[in-house]
Protein backbone atom coordinates (compact mmCIF):
# COMPACT_ATOMS: atom_id res chain seq x y z
CA UNK A 1 0.00 0.00 0.00
CA UNK A 2 1.50 3.34 -1.09
CA UNK A 3 2.11 6.06 1.51
CA UNK A 4 -0.08 9.14 1.28
CA UNK A 5 0.99 12.00 -0.95
CA UNK A 6 -0.60 15.15 -2.34
CA UNK A 7 0.44 17.29 -5.29
CA UNK A 8 -0.96 20.48 -6.81
CA UNK A 9 -1.62 20.21 -10.56
CA UNK A 10 -2.53 23.37 -12.49
CA UNK A 11 -4.11 22.85 -15.92
CA UNK A 12 -4.82 26.54 -16.61
CA UNK A 13 -4.72 29.90 -14.85
CA UNK A 14 -8.19 29.42 -13.43
CA UNK A 15 -8.31 25.64 -12.92
CA UNK A 16 -6.22 23.59 -10.52
CA UNK A 17 -6.49 20.19 -8.90
CA UNK A 18 -5.01 18.59 -5.81
CA UNK A 19 -4.03 15.02 -6.62
CA UNK A 20 -4.15 12.52 -3.75
CA UNK A 21 -2.31 9.20 -3.86
CA UNK A 22 -1.90 6.24 -1.58
CA UNK A 23 -3.58 5.61 1.78
CA UNK A 24 -5.01 8.62 3.63
CA UNK A 25 -5.28 7.86 7.34
CA UNK A 26 -6.28 10.00 10.28
CA UNK A 27 -2.89 9.42 11.96
CA UNK A 28 -1.38 11.64 9.24
CA UNK A 29 -4.18 14.25 9.49
CA UNK A 30 -2.06 17.03 11.05
CA UNK A 31 0.62 16.84 8.36
CA UNK A 32 -2.00 16.48 5.63
CA UNK A 33 -4.04 19.43 6.92
CA UNK A 34 -1.00 21.73 7.03
CA UNK A 35 -0.13 20.88 3.44
CA UNK A 36 -3.71 21.41 2.27
CA UNK A 37 -3.88 24.77 4.03
CA UNK A 38 -0.80 25.96 2.16
CA UNK A 39 -2.42 25.03 -1.16
CA UNK A 40 -5.84 26.38 -0.19
CA UNK A 41 -4.53 29.80 0.86
CA UNK A 42 -3.37 30.55 -2.69
CA UNK A 43 -6.84 29.99 -4.22
CA UNK A 44 -8.85 33.14 -5.00
CA UNK A 45 -12.50 33.82 -5.80
CA UNK A 46 -13.54 32.66 -9.26
CA UNK A 47 -10.95 29.88 -9.56
CA UNK A 48 -11.57 26.13 -9.56
CA UNK A 49 -9.69 23.83 -7.21
CA UNK A 50 -10.81 20.20 -7.49
CA UNK A 51 -9.82 17.21 -5.36
CA UNK A 52 -8.52 14.46 -7.67
CA UNK A 53 -9.12 11.17 -5.84
CA UNK A 54 -8.07 8.81 -8.70
CA UNK A 55 -4.89 7.66 -6.95
CA UNK A 56 -6.46 7.10 -3.53
CA UNK A 57 -6.26 3.47 -2.48
CA UNK A 58 -7.83 3.91 0.95
CA UNK A 59 -9.21 6.78 3.02
CA UNK A 60 -10.75 6.79 6.48
CA UNK A 61 -13.55 8.92 7.88
CA UNK A 62 -11.35 11.36 9.78
CA UNK A 63 -9.47 12.48 6.66
CA UNK A 64 -12.69 12.60 4.64
CA UNK A 65 -14.23 14.94 7.25
CA UNK A 66 -11.21 17.25 6.92
CA UNK A 67 -11.47 17.27 3.13
CA UNK A 68 -15.23 17.93 3.26
CA UNK A 69 -14.62 20.85 5.65
CA UNK A 70 -11.93 22.28 3.38
CA UNK A 71 -14.20 22.01 0.31
CA UNK A 72 -16.99 23.84 2.19
CA UNK A 73 -14.63 26.68 3.12
CA UNK A 74 -13.41 26.98 -0.46
CA UNK A 75 -16.90 27.13 -1.94
CA UNK A 76 -18.04 29.72 0.60
CA UNK A 77 -15.08 31.87 -0.43
CA UNK A 78 -16.22 31.64 -4.05
CA UNK A 79 -13.72 28.97 -5.15
CA UNK A 80 -15.33 26.09 -7.05
CA UNK A 81 -14.26 22.73 -5.62
CA UNK A 82 -15.45 19.16 -6.24
CA UNK A 83 -14.26 15.59 -5.69
CA UNK A 84 -13.39 14.07 -9.08
CA UNK A 85 -12.18 10.69 -10.38
CA UNK A 86 -13.08 8.88 -7.15
CA UNK A 87 -13.47 5.11 -7.14
CA UNK A 88 -16.73 3.44 -6.02
CA UNK A 89 -15.58 2.86 -2.42
CA UNK A 90 -14.22 6.39 -2.06
CA UNK A 91 -17.34 7.85 -3.71
CA UNK A 92 -19.56 6.15 -1.12
CA UNK A 93 -17.54 7.73 1.67
CA UNK A 94 -17.73 11.13 -0.05
CA UNK A 95 -21.51 10.86 -0.21
CA UNK A 96 -21.70 9.61 3.38
CA UNK A 97 -19.95 12.74 4.65
CA UNK A 98 -21.98 15.06 2.43
CA UNK A 99 -18.90 16.20 0.54
CA UNK A 100 -20.80 16.13 -2.77
CA UNK A 101 -23.63 18.42 -1.59
CA UNK A 102 -24.00 21.97 -2.80
CA UNK A 103 -22.73 24.67 -0.44
CA UNK A 104 -24.50 27.99 -0.06
CA UNK A 105 -22.23 31.01 -0.42
CA UNK A 106 -22.32 33.19 2.68
CA UNK A 107 -23.29 36.77 1.91
CA UNK A 108 -22.61 39.56 4.41
CA UNK A 109 -25.68 40.73 6.27
CA UNK A 110 -26.84 44.17 5.26
CA UNK A 111 -26.48 46.73 8.06
CA UNK A 112 -29.70 47.64 9.85
CA UNK A 113 -30.72 51.25 9.26
CA UNK A 114 -31.58 53.74 11.95
CA UNK A 115 -35.31 53.75 11.16
CA UNK A 116 -35.33 49.96 11.13
CA UNK A 117 -33.71 49.86 14.56
CA UNK A 118 -36.20 52.39 15.92
CA UNK A 119 -39.08 50.39 14.48
CA UNK A 120 -37.86 47.15 16.01
CA UNK A 121 -37.32 48.82 19.38
CA UNK A 122 -40.81 50.31 19.24
CA UNK A 123 -42.41 46.97 18.36
CA UNK A 124 -40.47 45.28 21.18
CA UNK A 125 -41.59 47.95 23.68
CA UNK A 126 -45.23 47.60 22.59
CA UNK A 127 -45.06 43.82 22.98
CA UNK A 128 -43.56 44.13 26.46
CA UNK A 129 -46.32 46.58 27.41
CA UNK A 130 -48.92 44.16 26.08
CA UNK A 131 -47.43 41.34 28.16
CA UNK A 132 -47.39 43.46 31.32
CA UNK A 133 -51.03 44.52 30.80
CA UNK A 134 -52.04 40.90 30.21
CA UNK A 135 -50.16 39.94 33.36
CA UNK A 136 -52.04 42.66 35.26
CA UNK A 137 -55.32 41.20 34.00
CA UNK A 138 -54.33 37.77 35.29
CA UNK A 139 -53.42 39.34 38.63
CA UNK A 140 -56.86 41.00 38.89
CA UNK A 141 -58.59 37.71 38.11
CA UNK A 142 -56.44 35.95 40.72
CA UNK A 143 -57.36 38.68 43.20
CA UNK A 144 -61.08 38.06 42.71
CA UNK A 145 -60.61 34.30 43.10
CA UNK A 146 -58.51 34.97 46.18
CA UNK A 147 -61.36 36.97 47.66
CA UNK A 148 -63.50 33.84 47.57
CA UNK A 149 -60.75 31.51 48.83
CA UNK A 150 -58.26 33.58 50.88
CA UNK A 151 -56.48 30.52 52.25
CA UNK A 152 -55.23 29.57 48.80
CA UNK A 153 -52.61 32.34 48.91
CA UNK A 154 -49.20 32.03 50.48
CA UNK A 155 -49.78 34.60 53.24
CA UNK A 156 -46.83 33.30 55.24
CA UNK A 157 -44.52 34.81 52.61
CA UNK A 158 -45.99 38.32 53.03
CA UNK A 159 -44.14 39.30 56.26
CA UNK A 160 -40.81 38.08 54.85
CA UNK A 161 -41.39 40.02 51.65
CA UNK A 162 -42.21 43.19 53.59
CA UNK A 163 -39.09 42.76 55.70
CA UNK A 164 -36.78 42.25 52.71
CA UNK A 165 -38.36 45.02 50.65
CA UNK A 166 -39.14 47.47 53.44
CA UNK A 167 -37.12 47.20 56.64
CA UNK A 168 -33.91 46.16 54.92
CA UNK A 169 -34.17 49.12 52.51
CA UNK A 170 -34.61 51.81 55.18
CA UNK A 171 -30.88 52.66 55.66
CA UNK A 172 -30.11 53.11 51.96
CA UNK A 173 -33.30 55.12 51.33
CA UNK A 174 -32.59 57.44 54.27
CA UNK A 175 -29.01 57.97 53.14
CA UNK A 176 -29.83 58.61 49.49
CA UNK A 177 -32.67 61.03 50.16
CA UNK A 178 -30.68 62.87 52.83
CA UNK A 179 -27.87 63.40 50.31
CA UNK A 180 -30.34 64.45 47.61
CA UNK A 181 -31.88 67.07 49.92
CA UNK A 182 -28.39 68.19 50.93
CA UNK A 183 -27.24 68.56 47.33
CA UNK A 184 -30.38 70.43 46.26
CA UNK A 185 -30.08 72.86 49.15
CA UNK A 186 -26.41 73.50 48.36
CA UNK A 187 -27.25 74.23 44.73
CA UNK A 188 -29.98 76.69 45.73
CA UNK A 189 -28.06 78.33 48.59
CA UNK A 190 -25.82 80.52 46.45
CA UNK A 191 -28.73 81.95 44.44
CA UNK A 192 -30.96 82.51 47.49
CA UNK A 193 -28.18 84.36 49.31
CA UNK A 194 -27.91 86.88 46.48
CA UNK A 195 -31.52 87.95 46.97
CA UNK A 196 -31.63 87.60 50.74
CA UNK A 197 -34.20 84.81 50.47
CA UNK A 198 -32.40 82.28 52.66
CA UNK A 199 -35.63 81.09 54.27
CA UNK A 200 -37.06 80.01 50.91
CA UNK A 201 -34.72 77.02 50.87
CA UNK A 202 -37.24 75.34 53.18
CA UNK A 203 -40.00 75.95 50.61
CA UNK A 204 -37.88 74.55 47.79
CA UNK A 205 -36.72 71.43 49.61
CA UNK A 206 -40.07 70.69 51.28
CA UNK A 207 -42.21 70.85 48.13
CA UNK A 208 -39.66 69.22 45.77
CA UNK A 209 -38.92 66.33 48.11
CA UNK A 210 -42.50 65.60 49.18
CA UNK A 211 -44.05 65.90 45.73
CA UNK A 212 -41.34 64.46 43.46
CA UNK A 213 -37.98 63.36 44.77
CA UNK A 214 -39.05 61.44 47.88
CA UNK A 215 -41.41 58.96 46.20
CA UNK A 216 -39.32 58.74 43.03
CA UNK A 217 -35.99 58.07 44.75
CA UNK A 218 -37.58 55.53 47.08
CA UNK A 219 -39.16 53.75 44.10
CA UNK A 220 -35.86 53.71 42.19
CA UNK A 221 -34.07 52.13 45.15
CA UNK A 222 -36.81 49.52 45.55
CA UNK A 223 -36.73 48.80 41.81
CA UNK A 224 -33.00 48.11 41.99
CA UNK A 225 -33.24 46.04 45.17
CA UNK A 226 -36.57 44.26 45.30
CA UNK A 227 -37.57 44.39 41.64
CA UNK A 228 -34.36 42.73 40.49
CA UNK A 229 -34.60 40.22 43.35
CA UNK A 230 -38.18 39.28 42.47
CA UNK A 231 -37.25 38.74 38.82
CA UNK A 232 -34.20 36.64 39.70
CA UNK A 233 -36.10 34.49 42.24
CA UNK A 234 -39.01 33.75 39.94
CA UNK A 235 -36.66 33.34 36.99
CA UNK A 236 -34.63 30.62 38.71
CA UNK A 237 -37.85 28.91 39.79
CA UNK A 238 -39.05 29.01 36.18
CA UNK A 239 -35.89 27.56 34.61
CA UNK A 240 -35.62 24.91 37.35
CA UNK A 241 -39.17 23.70 36.70
CA UNK A 242 -40.53 24.73 40.10
CA UNK A 243 -43.30 26.84 38.54
CA UNK A 244 -44.44 23.85 36.48
CA UNK A 245 -44.36 21.72 39.61
CA UNK A 246 -46.68 24.19 41.36
CA UNK A 247 -49.11 24.06 38.43
CA UNK A 248 -48.97 20.25 38.48
CA UNK A 249 -49.98 20.27 42.15
CA UNK A 250 -52.89 22.60 41.35
CA UNK A 251 -51.29 25.66 42.95
CA UNK A 252 -51.54 28.78 40.83
CA UNK A 253 -48.25 30.73 40.73
CA UNK A 254 -50.15 34.03 40.56
CA UNK A 255 -51.85 33.53 43.90
CA UNK A 256 -48.99 31.68 45.57
CA UNK A 257 -45.99 33.73 44.37
CA UNK A 258 -47.07 36.99 42.74
CA UNK A 259 -49.83 38.25 45.06
CA UNK A 260 -47.66 38.26 48.24
CA UNK A 261 -44.93 40.20 46.45
CA UNK A 262 -47.34 42.76 44.98
CA UNK A 263 -49.10 43.31 48.31
CA UNK A 264 -45.79 43.49 50.15
CA UNK A 265 -44.49 46.31 47.95
CA UNK A 266 -47.81 48.19 48.01
CA UNK A 267 -47.75 48.13 51.83
CA UNK A 268 -44.13 49.12 52.39
CA UNK A 269 -43.36 51.65 49.65
CA UNK A 270 -45.70 54.41 51.00
CA UNK A 271 -44.04 54.07 54.41
CA UNK A 272 -40.60 54.25 52.81
CA UNK A 273 -41.74 57.34 50.90
CA UNK A 274 -42.64 59.11 54.14
CA UNK A 275 -39.22 58.26 55.57
CA UNK A 276 -37.63 59.52 52.36
CA UNK A 277 -39.50 62.82 52.71
CA UNK A 278 -38.21 63.25 56.27
CA UNK A 279 -34.63 62.42 55.24
CA UNK A 280 -34.73 64.87 52.31
CA UNK A 281 -36.03 67.69 54.51
CA UNK A 282 -33.32 66.96 57.10
CA UNK A 283 -30.70 67.24 54.35
CA UNK A 284 -32.02 70.69 53.47
CA UNK A 285 -32.13 71.57 57.18
CA UNK A 286 -28.41 70.84 57.57
CA UNK A 287 -27.54 73.23 54.73
CA UNK A 288 -29.98 75.87 55.97
CA UNK A 289 -28.50 75.88 59.47
CA UNK A 290 -24.87 75.55 58.42
CA UNK A 291 -24.69 77.68 55.25
CA UNK A 292 -27.72 80.01 55.31
CA UNK A 293 -27.70 81.07 58.95
CA UNK A 294 -31.17 79.69 59.65
CA UNK A 295 -32.37 78.25 62.91
CA UNK A 296 -33.75 74.76 63.19
CA UNK A 297 -37.05 76.09 64.46
CA UNK A 298 -37.34 78.68 61.69
CA UNK A 299 -36.61 76.11 58.98
CA UNK A 300 -39.14 73.61 60.33
CA UNK A 301 -41.82 76.25 60.82
CA UNK A 302 -41.40 77.47 57.25
CA UNK A 303 -41.55 73.87 55.97
CA UNK A 304 -44.75 73.19 57.93
CA UNK A 305 -46.28 76.42 56.61
CA UNK A 306 -45.52 75.72 52.95
CA UNK A 307 -45.89 71.94 52.68
CA UNK A 308 -49.54 70.94 52.77
CA UNK A 309 -51.17 67.61 53.45
CA UNK A 310 -51.83 67.25 49.73
CA UNK A 311 -48.12 67.63 48.91
CA UNK A 312 -47.34 64.64 51.10
CA UNK A 313 -50.45 62.71 50.01
CA UNK A 314 -49.68 63.16 46.32
CA UNK A 315 -46.29 61.55 46.87
CA UNK A 316 -47.89 58.66 48.73
CA UNK A 317 -50.41 58.18 45.90
CA UNK A 318 -47.53 58.06 43.42
CA UNK A 319 -45.73 55.52 45.59
CA UNK A 320 -48.72 53.17 45.48
CA UNK A 321 -48.70 53.17 41.69
CA UNK A 322 -44.90 52.88 41.67
CA UNK A 323 -45.11 49.80 43.89
CA UNK A 324 -47.70 48.16 41.64
CA UNK A 325 -45.60 48.87 38.53
CA UNK A 326 -42.38 47.54 40.08
CA UNK A 327 -44.00 44.31 41.31
CA UNK A 328 -45.89 43.70 38.06
CA UNK A 329 -42.90 44.19 35.78
CA UNK A 330 -40.54 42.19 38.01
CA UNK A 331 -42.88 39.22 38.42
CA UNK A 332 -43.87 39.20 34.74
CA UNK A 333 -40.23 39.22 33.63
CA UNK A 334 -39.35 36.51 36.14
CA UNK A 335 -42.12 34.14 35.04
CA UNK A 336 -41.21 34.75 31.36
CA UNK A 337 -37.61 33.59 31.90
CA UNK A 338 -36.15 30.88 29.69
CA UNK A 339 -32.68 29.76 28.70
CA UNK A 340 -31.01 28.90 31.99
CA UNK A 341 -28.71 31.23 33.94
CA UNK A 342 -28.17 33.48 30.93
CA UNK A 343 -31.91 33.96 30.58
CA UNK A 344 -32.20 34.84 34.27
CA UNK A 345 -29.52 37.51 33.91
CA UNK A 346 -31.13 38.89 30.77
CA UNK A 347 -34.57 39.12 32.38
CA UNK A 348 -33.16 40.70 35.53
CA UNK A 349 -31.44 43.39 33.48
CA UNK A 350 -34.61 43.94 31.47
CA UNK A 351 -36.58 44.27 34.71
CA UNK A 352 -34.42 47.09 36.04
CA UNK A 353 -34.33 48.99 32.73
CA UNK A 354 -38.05 48.63 32.05
CA UNK A 355 -39.00 49.52 35.61
CA UNK A 356 -36.90 52.69 35.66
CA UNK A 357 -38.44 53.83 32.38
CA UNK A 358 -41.94 53.05 33.70
CA UNK A 359 -41.28 54.98 36.92
CA UNK A 360 -40.16 58.10 35.08
CA UNK A 361 -43.13 57.87 32.72
CA UNK A 362 -45.63 57.39 35.57
CA UNK A 363 -44.12 60.24 37.57
CA UNK A 364 -44.27 62.61 34.60
CA UNK A 365 -47.88 61.60 33.91
CA UNK A 366 -48.91 62.26 37.52
CA UNK A 367 -47.12 65.62 37.54
CA UNK A 368 -48.85 66.80 34.37
CA UNK A 369 -52.23 65.53 35.58
CA UNK A 370 -51.94 67.25 38.96
CA UNK A 371 -50.83 70.44 37.25
CA UNK A 372 -53.72 70.41 34.80
CA UNK A 373 -56.20 69.58 37.56
CA UNK A 374 -54.84 72.41 39.71
CA UNK A 375 -53.83 70.10 42.55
Amino acid sequence: MQPSAIELFRSSQTHSAIQFRGSLRFAQAAELWAALRNVESSAVRGETLDFDMAGVERIDGGVMALLACLRTELQRRGVQSEFVEAGPAVQKLIHLYGADHSVAVLTPRAPIGLLDQLGRATISAVRELQLVLAFFGQLVISGFSLWRAPRSANWSDLPATMERSGADAVPIILLINFLVGLAMAFQAAAQLKRFGANLLVADLIGIAVCRELGPLMAAIVIAGRSGAAFAAELGFMQVNGEIDALRTMGIGPMRYLVVPRVLGLILVLPLLTLLADVAGVLGGLVVGVWNLDLTIRGFLNETARVVSIWDVSSGVIKSLVFALAIALIACQQGLATSGGAEGVGRRTTSTVVTTLFALILIDASFTVFFRVAGL
